[in-house]
């Protein structure tokens, strides 16, 4: 077929992503191939792809790719996660359109409606992955609700039971009101908040008196309310002011309750008062404090129901007022009320008269924390819960990371990693939803727990019993923290997948998921498969905005990756992605570069179009072609060095170099040199046309299968456009296998290029008119640069404008001299160029250049701008200062060749 004229990179995409998927290209068979096998981390079944999506699935996709033309049997397990939380809401938000509500049905009914959701609206981000070209393998398409995989859970967590590790406990959860479910510190954001901080008198009982004769001990909280549940005042050892009052009693105003003054380190004695209200129900430090004054999580007090509204505690002390207040409104009346009863310490500022003016309480911002999906204030509750000993599960990847078992890319991510397994808490699965894996947990009437993976198999353990099944859900991360194995055919001990595909190879996740989701797998993959789940974990960092900031829909600094596929296409968008993927770094978004390398597509583009009008066919060998010119027996040896290149890159997973070392070879050594370089030759015709075309066309071939797995589509359009492949496509060809190169027609052709593009060089800097042909002589000249030479006359005099060489003195006058290897070239310019004003003007420049540049070193070597400046600032100046060093440089040099 004829290559259009222009580049249409829409209808190319729609064509081949349909082909490949219906005729079974992402998975062709290879039974007797080496596995390779890379889950991608499931998204919500209610999400739409963003930016980081479209980050993460490239870098997998170019892996996949890039494996699948190395012959092996790459699977690409691909699903999505029923995504408790966010689904449930989803749904809940449409019944309420609709002035309806979750509670009005049944659970079942509740469940069906989730269901029929997810049928109708669930597939919209797995058809948004394959617009962006991800070769999944969607014949075995996940979810982690499907029955087999619900199997998989129910079976994990009884066996956890079993094994002592899974544990129901009262223990404090951050509760969502607004959702009314316990989530996980890691679902938890902290925002800066406007608050207050309020100080109150708590007096001493019996007559109990500090050492200066107080009454009292000050207390002081951003969060009133809570003294209603308060059961201690904390105050440090060996703090000399209070060492007089440990152990004595306390009243809290309200309430009246009495408590214990009790010594804590928790009390630092340099904040504030130096003592601490205890409320153990309703704050994680003083859910510690309280336990180690021997208060037992039963008997600590509750003042909130689900949705944080005030409620009366066990002992019956809190003031009916109080009772049904939000919390907010609880805190309003708590200040109030002790305020009235003179136990409130007002807030004393002075104006710049020395006018003094008094408040309730003392300004201060505040870090609050806030429910990821709710979008509420987090509460504090003491609640039944499951937990499971992730203490214990995590010392088995703790020692694989040690050992080498799991390689974790960058390293520098390694410390992290064990900063957080060895400093593990207890990991709450449980949650107060519908929509999930409902615990199989099963309660008589005393509250005895019989945990089996059937109502029938909990039935025979409670005898006869009668028993109600827990009304819990799983943590959606539980679940999916099974996915390298249950999504192939765990717990069946013969699935044919399972024995193959496990361990994975390779982990591809966002840093802002190593524990979420990458920390969970090596649990429960090193527990239950007793093997790491794979061998190599990548963390890759986010997308950011242009100017370093995170992106967020309040900024208004959101980038729609279909927008820019629409606008640029899925290629272009790959291929930023890969460039910019630098291991440790964030990738900020720049629009411009996206379009450059859809630039960068049509260049590849139109150099195979050029190659077909000038009889350039798709080759019919996967070696090299033998090749007698010199030129040719080069662009071979190129192409071996850029497949090395790419093949040390994807060893060490540096995307970046990958992109790079392709871009450059293909536009500047492939299109910009070779093409040039041959087009004479193709013009004389006989057999040098012969070998030229047979040589182009199969280092077009190379280029096509190296560019593959990060620009799919256009590379497979020119693949079949170029030829007739006998039934191959391009995603299932092989990868590139050169063999031995010929050092020497290298390093003539190199030669060449550096040549041309010092004589190029100098010309443009000098001013020199592109149409004028100036003569060259050479002086000092090895006979290997002589015989070069006069093999390569028309080449250096025609690439170069040249009009004759000679190694003659060059005439008297100005003019430039250029130094390549041990030989000087010489371009008269005298009568050419206005040189005096020629060196003015470098010289004003280079100074302009110059003096940007140590200004810009001023800035960079002084500490207070460095460590102070916003890093996208610093940044900035660095690559500033970079650009202006270079252009310095070139200009000096510029100068010096005029002599």
């Amino acid at each position: 077929m004829t290559i259009e004229k222009t580049f249409a990179p829409g209808e190319i995409e729609a064509r081949w992503y349909k082909y490949w998927e219906e005729n079974g290209k992402f998975r062709p068979e290879r039974p007797d191939a080496a596995p390779f096998t890379i889950v991608n981390p499931p998204p919500n079944v209610t999400g739409s792809l963003h930016i980081g999506h479209a980050l993460d699935n490239t870098l997998q996709d170019i892996v996949v790719r890039y494996e699948r033309l190395r012959g092996k049997d790459a699977l690409w397990v691909v699903g999505t996660d029923h995504a408790g939380i966010a689904t449930q809401m989803v749904v809940e938000r449409q019944l309420e359109a609709k002035q309806d509500k979750r509670t009005n049905y049944s659970r079942e009914d509740f469940i069906a409606k989730v269901w029929d959701w997810k049928a109708e609206s669930g597939g919209q981000i797995t058809r948004q992955l394959r617009r962006l070209g991800c070769s999944m393998d969607w014949s075995r398409e996940q979810f982690t609700m499907d029955p087999h995989f619900t199997r998989a859970v129910v079976k994990v967590f009884v066996d956890l039971y079993d094994q002592g590790l899974i544990y129901r406990d009262k223990r404090l959860v951050n509760w969502d009101p607004k959702l009314k479910t316990a989530i996980s510190d890691l679902e938890v954001e902290t925002r800066e908040v406007k608050g207050h901080f309020w100080r109150f008198r708590y007096p001493l009982a019996d007559g109990a008196t500090l050492a200066d004769g107080r009454d009292y001990i000050e207390v002081a909280t951003t969060r009133p309310e809570t003294m209603l549940a308060d059961m201690a005042v904390a105050v440090h050892p060996e703090d000399e002011r209070y060492r007089s009052v440990i152990g004595k009693d306390i009243i809290q105003p309200i309430t009246g309750r009495r408590f214990k003054v009790v010594a804590d380190e928790h009390a630092d004695p340099e904040l504030g008062s130096g003592a601490v209200k205890i409320t153990p129900g309703h704050d994680f430090n003083d859910f510690e404090v309280g336990k180690r004054a021997g208060i037992k999580p039963a008997d600590m007090l509750n003042m909130f129901d689900a949705e944080a509204k005030v409620v009366q505690t066990a002992d019956g002390l809190i003031p009916a007022e109080f009772l049904g207040l939000d919390r907010f409104d609880a805190r309003k009346l708590v200040v109030e009320r002790l305020k009235e009863q003179g136990f409130l310490i007002l807030h004393v500022t002075k104006d710049k008269d020395g006018e003094e003016t008094e408040h309730d309480a003392e300004p201060r911002t505040i870090q609050t924390p806030y429910g990821d999906r709710g979008g509420v204030v987090i509460e504090p509750w003491l609640t039944d819960q499951w937990y499971v000993n992730a203490e214990e599960l995590a010392k088995k990847p703790i020692e694989a990371v040690r050992s080498g078992a799991i390689e974790i890319v960058p390293k520098t991510w390694e410390k992290t990693f064990f900063n957080w397994m060895e400093n593990i808490q207890p990991w709450c699965v449980s949650r107060q939803l519908w929509w999930g894996h409902q615990i199989p947990a099963w309660y008589d009437e005393d509250g005895t727990a019989y945990v089996a993976e059937t109502a029938e198999a909990a039935q025979a353990l409670a005898g006869n019993k009668k028993l109600s099944r827990d009304p819990d859900v799983l943590d959606t991360w539980f679940s999916s923290a099974l996915w390298p194995f249950a999504t192939l055919g765990w717990p069946d001990a013969d699935a044919p997948l399972l024995s193959k595909h496990y361990p994975n190879d390779l982990c591809i996740s966002g840093f802002d998921i190593l524990f979420f989701w990458d920390a969970r797998m090596a649990m429960q993959g090193l527990h239950f498969m007793n093997d790491v789940p794979w061998k190599r974990l990548y963390l890759h960092g986010l997308v950011r905005a242009a100017d370093g900031q995170k992106m967020s829909k309040s900024k208004g600094n959101v980038v729609d990756p279909l927008g820019l596929i629409d606008k640029y296409g899925a290629d272009a968008l790959r291929f930023f992605m890969a460039a910019m993927e630098s291991q440790g770094r964030d990738v900020k978004m720049d629009e411009r570069r996206v379009e450059g390398y859809r630039n960068f597509a049509t260049k590849l583009w139109n150099a195979a179009r050029f190659c077909q009008s000038n009889g350039i066919e798709a080759s019919r060998t996967i070696a090299a072609p033998a090749a007698s010119r010199a030129v040719n027996r080069w662009i071979i040896a190129e192409v071996a060095a850029t497949a090395q290149a790419l093949e040390t890159a994807m060893a060490e997973l540096r995307f970046d170099a990958y992109a790079d070392a392709i871009y450059q070879f293909t536009w500047s050594r492939f299109c910009d040199w070779y093409l040039e370089l041959i087009k004479p030759v193709l013009a004389e015709g006989g057999e040098g046309a012969d070998e030229t075309r047979t040589v182009a066309g199969w280092a077009l071939d190379q280029i096509l299968v190296m560019l593959h797995p990060v620009m799919p589509f256009v590379t497979e359009e020119l693949w079949h456009a170029l030829g007739d492949r006998g039934g191959h496509d391009l995603i299932t060809a092989k990868w590139v296998d050169v063999g031995a190169v010929d050092a020497t027609a290298s390093a003539e052709i190199d030669w060449l290029i550096r040549l041309v593009s010092e004589i190029r060089s100098s010309r443009t800097e000098l001013g020199v008119p592109p149409g004028t042909k100036l003569p060259l002589h050479v002086r000092d000249c090895s006979p290997v640069t002589v015989a070069r030479l006069e093999t390569n006359r028309s080449m250096v005099e025609r690439l170069a404008r040249i009009e004759g060489i000679s190694h003659e003195p060059a005439p008297a006058g100005g003019a430039a001299q250029i130094v390549v290897d041990e030989a000087t070239y010489v371009l008269p310019l005298e009568g050419v160029i206005d040189l005096a004003a020629e060196r003015v003007r470098l010289e004003k420049n280079a100074a302009a250049a110059e003096k940007e540049r140590d200004s810009l070193a001023g800035r960079l070597g002084n500490p207070a701008f460095v460590d102070k400046a916003k890093p996208e600032a610093v940044e900035k100046a660095r690559a500033d200062h970079a650009e202006k060093s270079a252009e310095a440089e070139r200009l000096r040099a510029a100068l010096a060749r005029l002599g």
